[in-house]
């Protein structure tokens, strides 16, 4: 029953955000210089880039620039040059940085020094006197450590960082150089010293750590300056962040000559006497993210409850079994369920199915028919972990949606150990498994079997809300039955989620936000994607 994964990514897919490890990027750098765009340039570029950030921000705004001994210090004096060029008034604060024009390498201090911006070395200031009386400007510069920097920060550099936390009760902005000093770049790890800036301008990719928690709540507003590196070059990177120009590219058209037909069926098996809400709200979610027809598979008691709310699908009557809550969909419905799926193109199972033996069993049967491309969500994951090899069951063009504790439970793990590696794991096991796996939470993740994984940078707490993962398995499978391919559907509908999650935060508030107000902001979200609003 297994058959190659069936995506659209070959040949033209180029995502727009890509994501690199310290070791990419410095890869990248190496490959830059050797191509003839030498570091000097880059750095040259970089710290204009800063500058030129700072100043479209804040204004020609009193600037205190921080730098340290690497690469990420040169940047920040290059920052300070562009900044005093363009008529701010900048101090520069130094941490074990040479002074000495034998060691002023590309003579960026020299060149500071020669137009009169004002310097100070941590070395000559114990007390950090200087610096608290520095730290009246209107926004910080932290260029003391770079993307490399992985150990804890102690001494002197602790005592210094500490003394400008101590001195925010007095506002100013923080501007991150690449990264916030104490971040570790790889793994999203944060020193306890580490400032938190409210604007981060790092080089040519973002790093993985801008993504991972806890660093990636270290991270303000993120900026992407170009460098100079060729793009070519990032070619064989394969992780991205999802945002609008790459969904506004894979959402489906809309057609002006178009009927129902056009944007195709989805089927969801969904729902049980104790989980109704979860089929109504699956269901009602693939017909807004554009399904032309929606089809509910159930049985009586939650045809009767969510046909009453939701006119506009049409139902399939399952078979029932009798379990500890009540009724739910019978082990030999299976056989029904694969009659009526003739036509379609997509198959949601699994919001409110119940974990029972018969559920298990209604599972396992469909799994046995021929099925179109198909989303499990919920206890449809459960259901398929009790399977004996549940891999090699799945159908193709198969996307798997679980959160952490589902996640352990598929992979016979504790949940501490899918949150040590989501990445890692979800990439893993989407190769392993041959499938699509969106692994939830803050930031989730959404792995493909030849190694793409994509990021989506949302974290809200309005999404914290029974019934939000039931809404996402419906878009996915609306977006399924348009003719998506099953990584697209998932990032997709990952985004338009994530999106609509974050509208209720602004329009209603970050509590009290229930699963069914995400469902009219998923056609706004889409018409504003078409038009480019």
């Amino acid at each position: 029953m297994r058959a190659a994964l069936e995506t659209s990514l070959a040949g033209a897919f180029a995502p727009t955000a890509r994501i690199v490890t310290v070791g990419e990027m410095q890869a990248l750098e190496r490959s830059a210089d050797a191509g003839g765009h030498s570091y000097a340039a880059m750095m040259e570029i970089a710290g204009r880039a800063v500058a030129e950030a700072i100043l479209a921000r804040y204004g020609r705004v009193s600037c205190l620039v921080l730098a340290g001994p690497g690469n990420n210090g040169g940047d920040g004096l290059v920052c300070a040059r562009y900044l005093h060029e363009a008529g701010a008034a900048v101090r520069v604060y130094l941490w074990k940085r040479a002074t000495d024009p034998a060691q002023d390498y590309e003579g960026h201090f020299a060149a500071l020094t020669a137009r009169g911006v004002a310097t100070f070395h941590a070395d000559d200031d114990p007390d950090f006197a200087t610096l608290r009386e520095w730290l009246d400007s209107s926004v910080v510069v932290d260029a003391l450590l770079g993307t490399g920097a992985n150990r804890p920060i102690q001494g002197q550099l602790a005592d210094l960082l500490d003394a400008v936390k101590a001195a925010r009760r007095t506002p100013f902005v923080v501007v991150a150089v690449d990264c916030a000093s104490g971040m570790n770049c790889d793994t999203g790890a944060l020193d306890p010293h580490a400032l938190t800036p409210d604007l981060t301008v790092t080089f040519a990719y973002a790093k993985a750590g801008h993504y991972l928690f806890p660093a990636a709540g270290a991270t303000g507003e993120l900026l992407v300056a170009d460098i100079g590196i060729d793009p070519t070059l990032a070619a064989g990177v394969r992780t991205f962040a999802l945002d609008e120009t790459t969904v506004q590219r894979w959402l489906p058209a809309r057609p002006a000559n178009s009927h129902k037909g056009s944007f195709g069926k989805v089927m969801l098996a969904v729902g049980s006497e104790a989980y109704p809400g979860a089929a109504y709200l699956a269901s009602a979610a693939a017909g807004r993210a554009g399904a032309g027809l929606v089809t509910v598979a159930a049985i009586r008691p939650v045809w009767s409850l969510v046909a009453a709310k939701l006119p506009e699908p049409t139902y399939v009557l399952l078979s029932e079994a009798h379990g500890k809550n009540g009724a739910v969909i019978a082990a030999d419905a299976a056989a029904r369920l694969g009659e009526a799926l003739a036509g379609y193109q997509a198959l949601v199972l699994g919001c409110g199915l119940g974990n029972t033996s018969a559920t298990q069993t209604f599972v396992g049967g469909a799994l046995a028919q021929e099925l179109p491309a198909t989303v499990i969500d919920a206890d449809g994951l459960n259901c398929l972990a009790a399977l004996d090899e549940w891999p090699q069951r799945l159908p193709p063009n198969c996307v798997l949606t679980p959160h952490p504790a589902e996640m352990a439970r598929l992979c016979s793990l504790s949940i501490e150990q899918v949150m040590a590696d989501r990445w890692t794991l979800a990439r893993r096991k989407a190769a392993e498994w041959r499938c699509i796996v969106l692994l939830k939470g803050p930031y989730t993740v959404i792995a493909e079997p030849s190694g793409w994984l994509a990021v989506l940078p949302v974290a809200t707490p309005a999404l914290a809300t029974a019934g939000s993962g039931d809404v996402l398995a419906g878009v996915i499978g609306g977006l399924l039955a348009q003719g998506m391919g099953a990584f697209e559907a998932a990032c997709v509908g990952a985004w338009l989620h994530g999106k609509a999650g974050l509208n209720c935060a602004q329009t209603i508030g970050s509590a009290g936000v229930v699963a069914s107000d995400l469902l009219p902001t998923l056609p706004l979200i889409q018409a504003q994607l078409r038009s480019g609003a």
